[in-house]
Formats: structure tokens, C-alpha cells, sequence
């Protein structure tokens, strides 16, 4: 057990201890230093009440979670230019008009229906589907935002009026997942996944160890034990479908939370297509021998970087997403694949090109560039076209889905 009076709040090493590369928060201002420190120590209570060490999972729950102190819990800005990363609805408003005409599809199919929207970011991707959506003449009975942080309820709101009122009556924030089979129409999720928790492995001596988080050297960092029976299984389960072990020291992540997830959302939709878009690759992509160092990801000021224990509170963590596991547990609750694609060719599908071509008028060149070039961040491979994905999943809806029809990999799940 560590000494809580012994314990520095902030996760610095020791005086005279050579600092490695990572990076640090040097740059942090007075009132980030203190709420790093505060959920520092929130989390050494963690780690005391775990015997000394607990779980990437846990510690990553913490960090993003903890009410009033996690990162996606507390109020400092998170998306845009003064935040630390910026999503593909605050590059431009040609990603949410793309998933609108998707939505207006399905909904059009249904005879009507909702929109559910998990984790609504700033509101601007709601707001510019609403907008789309009216112009399309097919708009939601209901548009629902799942969204867990008070600060982001506020923000999203805010968006919203700002465009108008007349959208804001079919709005309603939900605390929690509805009931079984209450959502009739779209359920819709752009990069959540990737926050799920998610645990880490690495392989010693052929056996399953668990990375996880220990208090040592008046720092925060990582530490080994062997892996639980869950964790071991999956892994093993993982080594018989690649056909080979892993190699010594080999790591990377298993998100046994994303299995219960996606049987939960399957469970909520009555009849229509969930569709989510996030970083990550099939299976056998995801968990290939080059890939040694597994997928994990901070942002910090519009910075990536691979240590999670550094601005802790301050600064995002995500691994990349299996997505064959998303396909399998859909399947699992009763779900169908509608189809698996980059990001890329989904708004190639849905008319990104008709938008572009529609904007400003074919006179209009300076208004039309901007726009050309976040197309460019949306679709090109080294921006975000491929390492971005999109999976459909469908409950009782036999139409085609536009977005899938240009290139479809579902054969790589």
C-alpha cells in the first residue's frame, strides 16, 4: 500500500531521477496543475484500494469519467481549435450533412421515427443534422443526446440555440441508455468507441500478463501481473483466429467492455440501423505482428502522444477499435451488418462530391474552397478517409444503405 503522506499530488519524478522522453505538463497553467493533482490522487486512492495496482480499464474510467474531475466530467474545452482535438463534424459541416442524408434515408424507409446521438460533443453535429434534415423535409420525431457530462449538456444546448430555437422542441438529453426496444429510426455514435475503457496485455515468456497502473518513484506508471481469466481468454481467443502466438513482448489492447456495449444498444433498438463511425481496423489488421507496441492514444493541445500519465485529467486516451468485435456482438443481440467501409468512401456514398458541387453557387470559387479542402481532411488516407471506419448495423431494416454502396468491406470483419 502507498503512503498517502509520503505522496506527491502531481505524477512528477523524483528529484536527481533521470526524466525519460515522454512529455510532460510543462505548459500547464496553475488551475490545470491543481485539477491534475486533485484527480492524481483520486486515483492513488484507487490504486491503495486495489492492493497497489489497478487495471488500464479503471485507471482510464477514472481519468475520463470521474465526476467534476475526469476529462470528459469537467469543464475545460475538449473539441475544436481551443480544445485538444478536433472531430470530423468541427472540420466541417459536410461530415454531418453526409450522415443526415444517410439518416433521412432510413428514417424515409421507416415511415418516420428518432435519432439517437451518443456523446453529442459540442452540438454541432446534432445541430447540422437537424439542419440538414429540414431541408430534406425529414426530420425526427425525436432527436435524443446520450451524454453523461453536465458541462457538455450545456454546450451542446448552447449550439443549438444559437442556430435557432425551432429545433430545440424535439431535443431531449437522456441520462442513461432507453428502454429495450424503445428507438425506432437511427442510432448514431462518431468516435466513442474509443473512449470505452479498454484493457491492456503483453506477453511474457508466452504467458498473458495485464498492464495496469501503480503508484512507484512518486509517479504514476505502469506495471505487470498476471492477466485475470477474462482477459487471458480473450487473448488466447485472439492468438487461434490469427493462427499463430503472439510474439515475447508483444502489446496492444482488448476491450472487453465494447462487447457488453454494443448487446446494449442492440437491445435498445426496436427496427431501424445503428451507425458508428470511429478509428480502427478488423481484427486481423488491428493485431498484426508490426503492431507490437499496441494502439493506444493521448491527445494533449492538438498533440498525440503514449503516455497516459501525464496531464492526467487534462488530456484524452483512446485505442483504436476491433471492430470485429463490434460486428460479432452485434450479431450476437440480434443485429445484422449493413455494411463496413472507410470513412472515405461512406461520404463518397452519401454525396459529399453533390455537396461540394452544390455549395455556394458554381460562380462562387473562394466560398467553394474552403470547403474543398476539409473535404480533403474528411476523405484523403492521410488525413482521416481511411483510418477512420464506419460499420451499419441493422434490426429489421431491409433496404440498402447509401453510404455502403461504393465500397463495402464487410468481408474483412
Amino acid at each position: 500500500m502507498t503512503n498517502m503522506a509520503d505522496r506527491p499530488l502531481g505524477a512528477q519524478p523524483q528529484a536527481g531521477k533521470p526524466q525519460d522522453a515522454r512529455p510532460v505538463g510543462t505548459s500547464l497553467s496553475p488551475a490545470g496543475q491543481a485539477h491534475s493533482e486533485r484527480l492524481v490522487s483520486r486515483i492513488c486512492e484507487e490504486i491503495d484500494r486495489g492492493g497497489g495496482w489497478i487495471d488500464f480499464a479503471r485507471y482510464m474510467e477514472v481519468a475520463l469519467y470521474e465526476p467534476g474531475l475526469g476529462y470528459y466530467s469537467a469543464g475545460a474545452a475538449k473539441f475544436g481549435p481551443a480544445g485538444d482535438f478536433i472531430t470530423a463534424p468541427e472540420i466541417s459541416s459536410l461530415f454531418s450533412r453526409c450522415l443526415a442524408s444517410q439518416c433521412a434515408e432510413i428514417l424515409q424507409a421507416l415511415g418516420g421515427g428518432d435519432i439517437l446521438e451518443l456523446g453529442g460533443g459540442s452540438g454541432v453535429m446534432a445541430a447540422d443534422i437537424l439542419d440538414e434534415l429540414e431541408a430534406l423535409g425529414a426530420l425526427p420525431q425525436h432527436y435524443f443526446i446520450l451524454e453523461v457530462s453536465a458541462d457538455l449538456r450545456e454546450r451542446q444546448l448552447a449550439t443549438l440555440a444559437a442556430r435557432g430555437a425551432r429545433h430545440l422542441s424535439r431535443v431531449q438529453w437522456l441520462d442513461a441508455l432507453p428502454d429495450a426496444r424503445s428507438v425506432q429510426g437511427v442510432i448514431l455514435a462518431n468516435e466513442v468507441m474509443d473512449a470505452l475503457p479498454t484493457e491492456r496485455f503483453r506477453i511474457r515468456a508466452g504467458e498473458v500478463n495485464a498492464l495496469g497502473v501503480t503508484w512507484q518513484l512518486g509517479r504514476l506508471d505502469w506495471s505487470e501481473t498476471r492477466a485475470a481469466p477474462p482477459l487471458q481468454r480473450r487473448v488466447r481467443q485472439i492468438e487461434r483466429e490469427l493462427d499463430a502466438p503472439f510474439a515475447e513482448g508483444y502489446t496492444s489492447e482488448v476491450n472487453l467492455r465494447l462487447d457488453p456495449w454494443i448487446r446494449s444498444l442492440g437491445k435498445v433498438l426496436k427496427k431501424g440501423v445503428m451507425l458508428l463511425v470511429d478509428y480502427g481496423l478488423p481484427r486481423r489488421q488491428y493485431y498484426r505482428a508490426e503492431r507490437a507496441d499496441g494502439t493506444l492514444l493521448c491527445h494533449f493541445r492538438h498533440c498525440f502522444h503514449h503516455d497516459p500519465f501525464v496531464n492526467v485529467g487534462l488530456q484524452d486516451l483512446g485505442a483504436w477499435v476491433d471492430f470485429t468485435t463490434v460486428a460479432e456482438a452485434a450479431v450476437a443481440t440480434g443485429l445484422q451488418v449493413g455494411g463496413f467501409t472507410t470513412q472515405a468512401h461512406l461520404l463518397m456514398g452519401l454525396g459529399i462530391e453533390r455537396y461540394l458541387h452544390d455549395a455556394g453557387g458554381a460562380g462562387e470559387l473562394a466560398g467553394r474552397i474552403p470547403l474543398a479542402r476539409q473535404a480533403m481532411m474528411l476523405t484523403l488516407p492521410g488525413e482521416m478517409g481511411e483510418r477512420f471506419k464506419a460499420i451499419g448495423l441493422t434490426k429489421g431494416y431491409k433496404h440498402e444503405l447509401s453510404g455502403f454502396a461504393v465500397r463495402d468491406l464487410a468481408a474483412s470483419l
